[in-house]
This record gives C-alpha cells, structure tokens and sequence, in this order.
C-alpha cells in the first residue's frame, strides 16, 4: 500500500558521519541538542516511508563508544506535574524511561540536569531519587533576562552560577521529556564551563524536521506544521542563511528568531561563532535520502488529514484550541487535499449511515476496505478488526472466528462483576477471545497469524473511540482517525 520513498540505511550512514565531522571541526567534544523524539519516532516514518521509527537511536548506536547522553528536566515541569500527551507518563517519569530505554540499547546516559531550579519541593525530592538509584544529578538555575541579557547570561552569575556537568566522552548528547525543558540553555551553558577550562567544544542541533533542502511548501514540510500547530510552528526561508550564501534554506520561526541571540552568545563565550544561519547549526542529512519523492509527498497529505482529525479530536476533548484546527485547514488547503483523500472516512461513514450505529473501516495492503459494524456481541472496532483478519488470511466472511460460547463468558464477567455497562467486546477483548479460539479452531489460528499484515494500514472510524480500542490499533501500527463526535450525547464520556 506504501511505496517506499526514502532509504533509511543511506541517512544512517551519512547523518551519522557528519556528525563526526562536526566533533571533529571543534576541541573532539561536541554538545548535540537532540530534540524531538528519539524512540518510536512515528510521525518521520509516516511521512518519509521507509524511515525506521528507531533511526535515531540505531544512529547513535552505530556511535556508542563516542555518545554520552545528558537528560534535562525544567523544575517547574516536576512541580507541575507535566504529562507527555502522547504516551501519558509524567515528565520525571519519563526521565527514568529514558533512562532505561538508553541503557537497554547500549548507550551510556550519564547524568541529568534539572534546569530552572529554585527550590521546588518536588524537582529536591526527584532529584534525591535518583541519586538514590544511581544517577548523578545537576543543578541549573534560572537567569535573569534570559536569553536577551547576554553580560549576565555569559558570566559567573550567569552561567557560572550552574553547576558544570562532568562528561568523559566527545560527543555529548543532551535530550529531555519534551520542548521547553531547557537542552539549548544546557548546552550553552556547557560551552561556558568548558571553555573556562580551556577545551573549545562546539554545539549543533540533530534536526529532522523541517527539512532544510525541500521548499517551503512541501507536504513533508507542510505534515510538520501540522504536527506541531499547537505550537504554532512556523516553516520560514532562513533569511540568515540566504543572505550568508545566497541558498534558499528551510527553516522554523523559533530557531530563526533566536539565532541572532544565539549567535551572540556563542560569540561571548568563545570569543567566534561557527554558524552564519540557524541552519548551520542543524545535522539533518533526511532530505538528501529521499528515494521517491512522489511517495513521501503522498504520505506526508495522509498525514495532514489524519492531524487534522486527531486536532478535531482533541479539540472536542478539550485538549486543543480551535485555532490549531484553523491552521491545519490553511495547511490542507495549501497541499491541496481535503478529507475525500482518505478513502476510509468516506466507507466508515457510509457504513455508519445504513446501520444508524458507529462502525469502522480498515483499508489492506491491498487497498481493499474492510468495515465493521456495530452488533450486540462486538464493537464497530472489534468487528472490523475480525473482519480484517478473516479477509487477509482468505477466510470466509460467514465463517465465525470465536463461538459465542467463548464470547458470552466474557461479557457476564464484564457486566455482572466489572460493573461495565457495555457487553460488546472491545479490541483486546476479541483478541484474547481469539486467541483462545485458536487453541481449538485452526481456522481461527490462521485469522491470528495475520495481525501483523495490519501494520500500517489506514483506519476511520465514525465516533471517538474508547481509549482500550485506541490504544489496540495504535500497538498494531494501525492508522487511526476519528470522527469528532461520541457514540451518545452524554456529557461524561469515559473513555
């Protein structure tokens, strides 16, 4: 169903040989802000298909006697109690999964920074955890007149008031939870300390996105604004880079506006900047690995539609602002899609339509859609994902994959003991239902044995769906959007 359009072996390989240039081009000791996400990276491999959601650790793998890694938390990010919406963790939560998430594969992480420090209960209580597991800590405090009042900022009472963070390897890579944790400030901040001590380290950013050598508006750059339209995200030509090299460069509007302070900075502590652009700064070698063009401009339009459902979503939960759907409405308009493009919504609602009851559809490999309906026994999710299984594995559609005597159980257990209202049976429900039929029931072995194929595939369904179901389909690597809308008219959704 996806053409494969860009050659992830080919950006591992060059991505991670300029890097070693870049140590190379200062003191063998490079402090790399990697932002964005370095684990599960889905969104590159939605628009660049062929992208490994891991590149970016298998990258730092292929550098693992060089990398050290630094963890920056903000303070009042831990006093908050901030989530990643994504994965719905705590940030300092988070820390530790990264932490071992690094580990396991190898790479040394070794130490965090609490940034932003002024005493917080919460950020002195989490940082003697983990020192009582292990793992150093530093504290950054805050600036006064931060990032504008370079004479402080580059100072003793400045800078010099952090506390220097001990590194024992070349390339120094400083990440964090999410935006605004302070890795940019760390790092600069590292420069000073290491400057002071008379070791010329550099700085750089491990960019993705936007991608500097594809225009303004192309899709793939089009996908990352709308992946980040609560930000309000701007793609902009780098009007530094242009006048430096007369070259057109893509570029976002935090990053242009800070290089010039930025700029300023690097030039007080060491007394020269490296970079001309904010552009300069970035390792992002993504866009010379494109293979398909055509292909990654057709999943990155997917992808506009598919965050423009999930912001409508949001919005409906109360979790975005209407002027974030706004912005990705202009951005469909300027790639020229619209929701029609994606063949499943026009299915899931047809279906919807004749049953006057939420339903699903599932668009195969084959291009194929399959759509579930809902029934006294399943959910419009749990019927189409049956319904998929059977169509790829050749099954018969009359054919009963689980006898009723195995769901029946099932649904007493969860209205009898559970106290759900519901007895249809969610995602997971019918999967452990399944597969416990396939003990029994060859037939139903060979449904199982075709979940993998679902990966990747594209789904809609006509109602916001349960979060157990959500969740199902987003473990199997299915696409899925949602109507913004619930089955009932409720005030309270649990979802």
């Amino acid at each position: 169903m996806n053409k494969i359009g860009f050659d992830n072996n080919k950006y591992l390989e060059i991505q991670s040989q300029h890097i070693r240039q870049r140590i190379a081009q200062f003191d063998n000791k490079l402090y790399l802000e990697m932002g964005g996400k370095l684990f599960d990276d889905f969104h590159a491999s939605r628009v660049l298909p062929g992208f490994l959601p891991d590149s970016k650790i298998k990258m730092l793998m292929q550098l693992a006697d060089q990398v050290e890694i630094v963890i920056v938390i903000n303070a009042s990010d831990i006093e908050k109690n901030k989530i990643r919406g994504d994965i719905g963790i705590t940030y300092d939560a988070d820390v530790l999964r990264l932490i071992d998430a690094f580990r396991g594969n190898g790479l040394y992480v070794g130490s965090v920074v609490i940034a932003q420090y002024s005493g917080q209960t919460t950020a002195e209580a989490f940082r003697k955890r983990l020192e009582s597991l292990g793992v150093r800590v530093f504290i950054h405090y805050p600036i006064e007149g931060y990032p504008s009042n370079i004479p402080l900022i580059v100072s003793d009472d400045g800078f010099g008031r952090n506390e220097y963070v001990e590194t024992s390897r070349p390339l120094v890579v400083v990440t964090a939870p999410g935006p605004g944790s302070g890795k940019m400030a760390t790092c600069l901040s590292q420069l000073y300390h290491e400057f002071r001590r008379g070791v010329k380290a550099g700085y750089a950013k491990f960019e993705t996105f936007p991608i500097w050598n594809l225009p303004l508006s192309h899709p793939v750059n089009l996908a990352y604004e709308a992946a980040t339209a609560d930000l309000n995200d701007v793609n902009m030509i780098d009007p530094f880079h242009l006048e430096a090299y007369n070259k057109t460069a893509v570029n976002y509007n935090r990053d242009v506006e800070a290089f010039p302070v930025l700029n300023a900075i690097l030039e007080k502590i060491s007394g020269t900047s490296p970079y001309k652009s904010p552009t300069d700064m970035g390792v992002n070698m993504a866009g010379s690995c494109i293979v398909d063009d055509e292909a990654c401009q057709a999943a990155s339009c997917q992808e506009i539609i598919r965050r423009y459902y999930q912001t409508m979503c949001d919005m409906r939960l109360g979790r975005a602002e209407e002027s974030a759907v706004v912005k990705i409405e202009m951005l469909m308009g300027r790639a020229g899609v619209s929701v029609a493009d994606r063949p499943v919504v026009t299915a899931a609602l047809r279906r919807a339509e004749e049953t006057e009851m939420p339903a699903v559809a599932i668009e195969l490999p084959d291009g194929s859609i399959i759509t579930g309906k809902t029934t006294p026994l399943l959910g419009a999710s749990a019927a189409a994902l049956l319904n998929s299984l059977k169509a790829l594995g050749g099954i018969n559609h009359k054919i009963l994959l689980i006898s009723p005597t195995v769901i029946e159980p099932i649904q007493n257990l969860k209205t009898k003991h559970l106290g759900n209202h519901n007895p249809r049976l969610h995602t997971d429900e019918v999967l452990i239902a399944l597969s416990i039929s396939a003990a029994m029931n060859p037939v139903a072995g060979l449904a199982l044995e075709q979940l993998s194929k679902l990966s990747g595939c594209e789904a809609h369904s006509s109602v916001i769906l349960s979060n157990v179901d959500d969740n199902t389909f987003r473990k199997l690597g299915v696409r899925m959007t949602c109507e913004p809308k619930y089955q009932t008219k409720k005030l309270y959704h649990k979802r």
